[in-house]
């Protein structure tokens, strides 16, 4: 009864923006105390758990999309965003820009997380597409694909590296990013092709406010100080999550994770980019700010939902229910990496997280893994391929990447579904039949 519930919320998320026009806030909030009530939970409780959650994925991000607004902004205000397209298009010519930006993507949702990427790469992503003469739709769910591929099967990112811990992997993270990026491969040409064949004609709610044309931009800014606010904070968080994988010194350690954390990178990446305005860079800077803050209040209620939508799942005995029938249903190796395929697409589409996701299901599968047969090092790999690529499908209405994607692009509700949600279902559906060829192939 609860997964039948479970996929009537998910039903009603979607049609009530989309079919109903409610705002989706509100469709978010009823389904989560829908749920909750159905599912038995303390009537007295489930104010307070829906605000918790939401409470607990701003406090996790909403500084986070802030600052990116802001460091979009100077790289708006500075002329930056035209530098780094120019020099990006040169690199890959102007024939294939929405392969360009998968393939930055891709490279950026290695150490960072995907809507952190989004929200730092968003900017560029309106100047290539002005540049280019590509609509916006195409660049933009073409970075989004990007992001994704490597954000859920290659290490240091969170989701694969604690799938990783909990199978006992911790010492074969080589192999996992290794396998991780092989794996990404295929979906990272699937999103170059679905954004140039899918995503071309799609309606862009653009902000009245911003201007993308380059003009009042007399003299840009040299290359290196165009890349910085974007270089940086991604090079920071890389550095530190190499540290703790490498078990550098633990003081060394405490220092690098400081610096490396997002709220921190984004502020030195701030603090350089006065460097961008060689007349009152004060002023200048505040006006980011300024902009910055204003153009992403909406984002922040949708996130801060979807959070809130999440957390009412958490409470119910959805884990516990999963975790029981696999112990009843063990079977084949290939049959079961295809079930940890779907136990992860399942928590993705109902809770949202994809960390989340991956951290439920490989902890439901630890347990398993002797009676399975799966003690090898590839084999375990494969596994955390196997909940990544179901970690992956799909992103709708209760994930933070929706939004991000889709505020940040300025796409319609109803085009987000038909662009950014198939998608990410397609490269799940990709990632799971390389794994499956790959283990079929270790095995001969």
């Amino acid at each position: 009864m609860i997964i039948f519930v479970v996929f009537l919320a998910i039903v009603f998320i979607i049609l009530s923006s989309t079919w109903f026009k409610l705002h989706p806030l509100v469709g978010l909030l009823v389904a989560a105390l829908g749920v909750g009530i159905f599912a038995g939970l303390p009537i007295d409780k489930l104010a307070d758990t829906i605000g918790k959650g939401f409470g607990e994925l701003m406090s996790k991000i909403g500084l986070m999309v802030i600052l990116g607004c802001v460091i979009g902004a100077i790289l708006d205000k500075s002329g930056a965003a035209i530098k780094v397209a120019d020099i990006i298009l040169k690199l890959f010519g102007e024939k294939y820009p929405s392969f360009a930006m998968s393939v930055i993507g891709a490279i950026v949702g290695i150490p960072v997380f995907c809507d952190s990427g989004f929200i730092i790469l968003a900017k560029l992503n309106k100047i290539v597409a002005k540049k280019t003469n590509k609509p916006l739709g195409t660049i933009a769910i073409a970075l989004s694909g990007g992001l994704f591929a490597t954000h859920t099967l290659v290490p240091p990112t969170p989701g694969p590296l604690s799938a990783a811990g909990n199978l006992n992997l911790s010492h074969g993270i080589g192999l996992v990013i290794l396998v991780g990026l092989v794996v990404s491969i295929p979906s990272l040409f699937l999103s170059t092709w679905f954004a140039q064949k899918y995503a071309k004609n799609l309606a862009i709610i653009e902000d009245p406010e911003e201007n993308w044309n380059n003009t009042h931009h007399t003299t840009l800014p040299a290359g290196w100080k165009a890349f910085m606010p974007i270089l940086l904070p991604i090079l920071l968080i890389t550095v530190a999550s190499f540290a703790k994988i490498l078990e550098l010194n633990e003081t060394l350690t405490k220092w690098l994770s400081f610096l490396g954390s997002p709220l921190v990178s984004f502020l030195i990446a701030i603090f350089f980019s006065y460097s961008l305005f060689p007349e009152k860079p004060f002023e200048k800077i505040f006006a980011c700010f300024k902009s910055g803050i204003e153009h992403c209040g909406t984002t922040l209620v949708l996130v801060g939902a979807g959070g809130a939508f999440g957390a009412i799942l958490k409470e119910t005995s959805l884990k516990d229910m999963v975790s029981e029938w696999l112990v009843a249903n063990q079977t084949s190796g290939i049959v079961f990496l295809l079930i940890a395929f779907l136990v992860a697409a399942f928590f993705k589409t109902a809770q949202g997280s994809t960390t989340t996701s991956m951290v439920l299901t490989s902890g439901i599968l630890a347990p398993l893994l002797v009676s399975m047969g799966f003690s090898e090092p590839l084999d375990l790999t494969l596994l955390v391929m196997a909940i990544g690529s179901g970690a992956m499908t799909v992103s709708h209405a209760n994930d933070a990447w929706f939004w991000v994607v889709s505020q940040f692009t300025g796409l319609t509700q109803g085009d987000a579904y038909r662009t950014h949600t198939i998608l990410t279902g397609l490269q799940g559906i990709i990632s799971i039949i390389t794994v499956c060829l790959i283990y079929l192939l270790s095995h001969l």
